[in-house]
């Protein structure tokens, strides 16, 4: 791995080089590679969704009635490593000087990872796989979130989030569709084989990135305790760090840190906000594969496909991040309308019961408007983040700088995503086994339309 950072890295001494190393330093390459990250990341994830039952009943030799328990299961271990390994991601960008190097070693827990789930035929080679997995995906999103927040902040961070957001639901679309297709026509492992040919192209692009001397400046700034300000007061700053109690005393502890962004009431209902949005997505994951083939008897191929509908209008979410950035008073207002047009839509999936056009035709169309629901929640629901997290690092100066900010409000906006994606698996599974799908569309619904009120309320 360093030799072929190192090979990369030489090229800058080429007379094109010049050109090479701007291009791979710029923001637009950044941004680049971060979506692909994460749309890698969320394929993985989804890449088994299809095949997990039949997985388990093949290779783990599980008996049918405990399917829907271990799939909801596997699918909550990978939201509970995320959730543990986020803070810890958060804190580890603030304090690591490359973020590129972060940013591989996650890439290399997701190899791992591919590879116990690639050979499971143990339950616990897919329990530790998926825990695994989840971690890779906390370190993909926090430290892919705040390489982004550290190169556009203001001017264009709605836009450039709405990309990142577009291409993980990309992934999150191909990633079922493809792992049924490809499980169904090809074997179990040629799903493991395009899982391993999206890793490595996916190190060669990280391994490209070039972090710039304002990168490390700003690093050295953080280590220190120094204020992220101009150059100019370079001097004065030095003088103070020669004095041990001023350093001590303006160096954030990480609990302070937490603490300052916490305060902010809109900071716990925009994190709050994401964490439903994370949990209703999950629990489709978990209990919709299962409910299109029981009704409609569908196979992997076509229980990946429903998951389309659901995700095809997020193509609109850089739209939605220009209008955040262009208006930024809108964050609020689409947040609102994206939770409250969600509860009609969900208490209707009850309506789906038998196995005709009709049905069917009814069950992509609200999949589709719920999917347009999320596309107005997300984006807007992480620039609100990022922008609490710079308000909090003014009001709280002595407890939390701007980086410190930036790093752990996305350590704990990627933290409130994984509680979701933990309590979503477990939530649609067991009210889908226990009380039906018809109970667990209006079980969803609910909270939506609380938290709806809440921000129009308060956040408006």
């Amino acid at each position: 791995m360093a030799a072929v950072a190192q090979c990369l890295a030489c090229h800058s001494k080429a007379p094109w080089g010049a050109t090479l190393f701007k291009w791979r330093s710029s923001r637009s390459f950044v941004l680049s590679v971060v979506c692909f990250a994460g749309m890698t990341d969320m394929l993985l994830y989804g890449l088994i969704i299809p095949i997990l039952p039949n997985a388990l009943s093949e290779k783990v030799k599980l008996p049918l009635g405990e399917l829907q328990r271990w799939t909801s299961i596997l699918l909550a271990l990978y939201g509970a490593a995320m959730t543990m390994a986020s803070l810890l991601c958060g804190y580890l960008v603030d304090r690591t000087a490359s973020r590129r190097w972060l940013f591989v070693a996650g890439l290399a827990g997701l190899a791992v990872a591919t590879t116990l789930l690639c050979i499971g035929t143990h339950l616990s080679l897919w329990i530790l796989g998926r825990l695994l997995q989840g971690g890779a995906a906390a370190v993909v999103w926090t430290v892919g979130m705040t390489l982004l927040v550290d190169r556009y902040q203001e001017d264009a961070l709605g836009n450039a989030l709405g990309y990142f957001a577009m291409s993980t639901v990309i992934g999150a679309t191909a990633g079922p569709l493809l792992g049924g297709v490809l499980y169904e026509h090809a074997g179990y492992y040629a799903p493991f084989g395009l899982a391993f040919a999206l890793i490595a192209l996916d190190l060669t692009l990280r391994l490209m990135i070039i972090e710039t001397e304002k990168d490390q400046v700003t690093f050295e700034h953080r280590r220190k305790g120094a204020s992220a300000s101009s150059r100019e007061d370079d001097t004065s700053t030095n003088l103070e760090f020669m004095d041990p109690s001023s350093r001590s005393s303006r160096q954030p502890t990480n609990h302070k840190a937490v603490f300052a962004l916490l305060r902010s009431p809109r900071m716990v209902l925009a994190l709050t906000v994401y964490f439903f949005l994370s949990t209703t997505l999950t629990a489709f994951d978990s209990a919709l594969p299962l409910f299109v083939r029981d009704t409609f008897g569908w196979k992997q191929t076509a229980q990946g496909l429903i998951f389309i509908p659901l995700m095809v209008p997020h193509v609109l979410d850089p739209g939605i991040g220009y209008i955040v950035d262009r208006w930024p008073k809108t964050r609020c207002y689409l947040i609102t309308m994206g939770l409250l047009a969600m509860v009609p839509l969900m208490v209707s999936l009850r309506f789906i019961t038998e196995n005709s056009i009709g049905h069917k035709v009814l069950l992509c169309t609200l999949l589709a408007l719920i999917g347009g629901c999320v596309e107005l929640i997300e984006t807007p629901t992480m620039v609100e983040v990022t922008n609490r997290a710079l308000e909090a690092s003014t009001a709280w100066p002595g407890a939390l700088g701007r980086n410190t900010a930036i790093a752990l409000a996305c350590g704990l906006c990627n933290c409130a995503f994984a509680a979701g994606s933990m309590a979503g698996p477990f939530l649609g599974g067991f009210i889908r086994d226990h009380a039906g799908w018809k109970t667990m569309s209006w079980a969803l619904a609910l909270p939506m339309g609380v938290w709806g009120i809440l921000v129009l309320l308060f956040l408006c």
